[in-house]
């Protein structure tokens, strides 16, 4: 019972810190002022004539349709989409065949093979076609399209398995059972419409924002901030009945375990 009480309170723990953050992603967005690439062109202006040209830094929310980076379009690994920004990711499924006093245990189990995103930058263009360069910096974007989830069984043969393009190795080790490869693949194709919350910056030259040089956000989605808003609520009020149950319960288990 009291190691029960202990999961119970560490997961109050973990959910406590995951509410913070949440909240404090809800009060970023709050308190960020959208602007328009010309503004923020304009307040780049400003600092170039009190602090030097490449000394520019605000945070800003920036709404605008993805756009290309100067090189031209991505091309997706497994569907081959022409995009700006792509993920996929390989999880093999297996069988874990063991022997325990005498009998044959079997269990299913997922292991990562790939989970690759793409470093490139790309920008965001308005309606006058002004752009804003975007460092993803390794930034999983939020409701990217999903363009694959699949699992493929996988048939025994040496030399592994290839699917997509995607040479695999055979990973059958002794007492395993590869039952097949799930893979999925994520896009941001040009023209979605992207929110961003970051810092806004001219470190390279043109105006670029990213995830801040300190502390702060950086939210890439394709939902709208009224829509993030209303998700970061709902979570943040789950987290906290979360917390409170959590924190209640454990302790509850662990008087129990006391008394007894």
């Amino acid at each position: 019972m009291w190691v029960a009480g202990v999961l119970l309170l560490a997961a109050a723990v973990v959910a406590f810190f995951y509410m913070r953050h949440t909240r404090s992603e809800l009060h970023s967005m709050i308190g960020t002022e959208t602007l328009s690439i010309p503004e923020l062109e304009q307040y780049r202006s400003i600092s170039d004539e009190v602090g030097g040209k490449g000394a520019f830094r605000r945070v800003a929310e920036v709404v605008g349709a993805a756009h290309p980076r100067p090189e031209g379009l991505l091309t997706a690994e497994l569907t081959k989409t022409e995009c700006v920004w792509y993920r996929y990711r390989v999880d093999r499924q297996y069988e874990k065949i063991e022997y325990r006093d005498g009998r044959q245990h079997r269990e299913k189990r997922t292991e990562n093979v790939v989970d690759h995103t793409s470093p490139q930058g790309y920008a965001v263009i308005d309606q006058e076609g002004r752009t804003i360069g975007v460092d993803p910096n390794g930034t999983q974007p939020d409701a990217p399209e999903q363009t694959v989830n699949r699992f493929e069984p996988h048939h025994s043969r040496e030399g592994g398995v290839e699917l997509f393009g995607i040479n695999l190795p055979n990973l059958i080790g002794g007492g395993d059972t590869t039952l097949g490869y799930e893979y999925q693949e994520w896009v941001i194709r040009p023209g979605q419409r992207l929110y961003i919350l970051g810092e806004v910056h001219d470190r390279i030259g043109p105006l670029v924002i990213g995830k801040p040089e300190k502390d702060g956000h950086f939210i890439v989605s394709t939902r709208t901030e009224e829509e993030l808003r209303a998700d970061r609520e709902k979570r943040h009020k789950l987290l906290s009945a979360g917390v409170v149950v959590g924190a209640l319960a454990g302790v509850g288990l662990l008087v129990a375990e006391l008394l007894t």
